[in-house]
């Protein structure tokens, strides 16, 4: 039976009265890449930076690595990658110098040489980091999150800025870092990528777990909740996501004229 690396059970967290996490519980083993998906304000990011140690929940139990990541951070830091949708750097600091001070931070870090080739970033080395484009700074966020040769990885908008080409290849890095074991949470608006990766998927809206369990168990949560002439076999995750996501408002011309 599979470790669990992550385990959360009731997890609960507000912001000045407003409830942005809900009772959410769910696990992911080693291996497994968990997908958590909804809209903007359903909760993903609150629920993932709890895992990551950087909110204290209000109540609930969160295990990673079988410690809380609150109250041990610098322990379960020490084996998981981080990568963030808006990551800083510092002003004028080159590509290299950036991947060089992050090996520093462990005993045993990845060969950064080889991550620049794979990412595509080799010929960039010497290029000051804020004059990357939007894509290449995600490839390069994605691959300082994995300098310490993590166990678990967390990574917000995998793809977001990425030309499809360099999608697909990023999709096929990250099947290749699961078969070496590497356990991974992925927060995605995008269904095809999701649809591509994820073992399971943790579906939220307005701080409340809708759903949580494989993909072919999402698609007969899908099919509880719609009519049987909505049902197609084929569908994708986009569609059958769509059929129950929250509808919002669209352009209007009377909003623009």
């Amino acid at each position: 039976m599979s470790q669990a690396i992550v385990q959360v059970e009731n997890l609960n967290l507000s912001y000045k009265g407003l409830h942005a996490v809900q009772n959410v519980s769910f696990s992911v083993n080693s291996g497994e890449i968990l997908a958590v998906i909804g809209q903007n304000g359903s909760g993903k990011t609150s629920t993932v930076e709890c895992i990551e140690g950087l909110r204290k929940p209000d109540s609930g139990l969160i295990q990673v690595f079988g410690k809380d990541p609150w109250m041990h951070r610098s322990e379960v830091y020490k084996e998981m990658g981080v990568q963030l949708q808006e990551t800083e750097y510092f002003s004028k600091i080159r590509v290299e110098e950036q991947c060089r001070l992050f090996a520093s931070f462990y005993e045993r870090p990845a060969d950064w040489n080889l991550l620049l080739t794979q990412m595509g970033l080799d010929e960039k080395r010497k290029r000051p980091i804020h004059k990357l484009s939007g894509g290449e700074k995600q490839r390069l966020s994605i691959l300082l999150s994995l300098m310490g040769r993590p166990k678990l990885l967390v990574l917000d908008e995998l793809t977001t800025g990425l030309d499809p080409e360099v999608r697909q290849n990023m999709w096929i890095s990250f099947e290749n870092i699961r078969k070496g074991g590497v356990t991974t949470i992925m927060v995605s608006h995008y269904m095809d990528e999701v649809e591509a990766l994820a073992d399971k998927i943790l579906y939220l809206e307005k701080g409340k777990q809708q759903f949580f369990g494989s993909q072919h168990e999402f698609r007969e949560y899908v099919k509880e909740r719609i009519s049987q002439e909505e049902w197609d076999d084929n569908l994708p995750l986009e569609k059958l996501y769509l059929m129950i996501a929250p509808k919002t408002t669209g352009l209007t011309m009377e909003g623009i004229l």
